[in-house]
């Protein structure tokens, strides 16, 4: 399956497991990704399963601030790819094939891959 973490802004910490299904990201409370920031629309954007491409795409519903994927904004439906960060209001949401078994797993994931990134230089 695959997975959203939420990296940053007011929902930090908060990890929900995708399946195969469409999953709407918003501020309003029927939403199944719930976000409360003032920058996110009642319904922001969805991410949806692809079954014909086998992938999941993000698509912006029309929000009043867009939607951002690796710091570009999106205008049409996108492929993700694993690590791919949304950016959305004042929350960073990263996407990631990887399933986890509950919250602490997912977030010891999203710190490991951070690890990796980080430049090995002594000063």
């Amino acid at each position: 399956m695959a997975s959203l973490i939420i990296v940053a802004g007011p929902a930090e910490g908060s990890y929900y497991p995708l399946g195969k299904r469409t999953v709407v990201i918003g501020r309003d409370e029927a939403v199944p990704v719930q976000i409360l920031d003032e920058e996110i629309s009642r319904k922001h954007c969805q991410i949806r399963w692809d079954e014909t491409g086998k992938s999941y795409h993000v698509f912006d519903m029309k929000s009043a601030n867009g939607t951002f994927v690796a710091g570009r904004r999106i205008y049409d439906d996108l492929a993700l790819a694993d690590g791919d960060v949304l950016e959305i209001g004042k929350s960073r949401v990263m996407f990631t094939v990887e399933d986890f078994p509950d919250r602490q797993s997912a977030f010891d994931y999203y710190k490991q891959r951070g690890e990796r990134g980080k430049s090995t230089l002594a000063h």
